[in-house]
């Protein structure tokens, strides 16, 4: 499904799948849950999802001539740290404008995690005042604009790369390589289960999974706590990336299955059993989930199991897609483990 377009490898290959043994026996045994590791995916800067669309965004990046990278998220955004690792890489410079996305007091909640790795790789970042919205922002506007008066070339990268032309392409070849990992398996994955939030990793899996029927199969868990919009975009992300492969039919609103239950207090706190959900998977696999994402779809998927949403006998694949920085500016949260 990708073949035309062009990719710059940022990843080391295919990630692994492993079983979660100990956490589905806890969950009753009656589902297998295993969990395919994009958060061990590449050597820039920790890795996670936002590499795997990233590679097909830097090669029209550099063909555009650009010299800057500029992109915008919270203040511990895991895609910002990936775009900081991914210019030094490539010789760009990088822009970043962090917003006040989430109403955490955390005292070194902005000098730890994602964004001091940021600043360590040399990103020119920018901090903003402004509240949570995954749509696009004035003030990243603002910055590329101001990187060209400048004298620089902006290469533009929108919050979570979703609704970059080419945003939703990085996860139709996940689709695409857990088909392939699934004959070595020798069973397919029933359900794939996914945080949603800006939408492009989710919306790349519905498509890429719409080739084999499994596109409703594809379980957002939402941590935006804004549904209503994070459903449209995943629509329009699905839509847009399903011509571009050339899929051959047509993303329709109740291919996207969002579940809307585990995104409370608000975006970027996480729940008392987020929390909890954090620390059983730590202690029973050694698996680390990071409070604003991959916390609030592990805390989805464990429930989904205990409520009996998957029949008995389904096979889960649980995405882990990285974030794991950010706990550092939740250090007191979790004081105590």
């Amino acid at each position: 499904m990708l073949s035309k377009f062009e990719r710059y490898p940022l990843t080391f290959g295919p990630t692994h799948i492993e079983k979660l043994e100990r956490l589905s026996d806890h969950l009753g045994g009656k589902v297998e849950l295993y969990a395919k590791r994009e958060d061990c995916n590449s050597g820039l800067a920790f890795g996670g999802n936002k590499l795997r669309k990233l590679e097909y965004i830097i090669p029209d990046a550099i063909a555009s001539n650009a010299d800057t990278l500029v992109s915008i998220g919270g203040v511990q955004s895991n895609h910002t740290r990936m775009i900081a690792a991914v210019a030094a890489k490539i010789g760009f410079k990088c822009r970043l404008v962090q917003e006040s996305w989430v109403p955490h007091e955390d005292a070194v909640y902005d000098r730890v995690g994602n964004i001091m790795l940021s600043r360590i790789m040399g990103a020119d970042v920018q901090m903003v005042d402004e509240g949570f919205d995954i749509g696009i922002r004035r003030s990243w506007e603002e910055a590329i604009e101001d990187v060209k008066a400048k004298g620089g070339k902006p290469y533009a990268i929108p919050a979570g790369a979703s609704v970059h032309k080419y945003g939703g392409l990085g996860y139709v070849g996940f689709a695409e390589e857990v088909r392939e990992q699934e004959k070595d398996l020798g069973f397919a994955f029933d359900y794939i289960v996914v945080c949603t939030v800006t939408g492009s990793t989710h919306a790349g899996m519905l498509v890429g999974f719409a080739k084999d029927g499994r596109e409703r199969k594809v379980i957002g868990i939402d941590a935006s706590f804004t549904p209503a919009q994070t459903r449209a975009q995943v629509l329009e992300i699905a839509r847009n990336t399903a011509r571009l492969v050339e899929l051959g039919r047509d993303i329709v609103e109740d291919d996207v299955v969002l579940v809307e239950d585990y995104a409370y207090p608000v975006y970027g706190v996480p729940s008392e059993e987020t929390k909890e959900a954090i620390r059983l998977s730590a202690r029973l696999e050694g698996m680390i989930t990071d409070p604003v994402y991959e916390g609030k779809s592990m805390q989805g998927m464990i429930d989904l199991v205990r409520k009996g949403y998957f029949p008995e006998g389904s096979k889960v694949l649980y995405a882990h897609l990285g974030g794991a920085p950010a706990l550092n500016g939740y250090g007191y949260a979790f004081r105590n483990g």
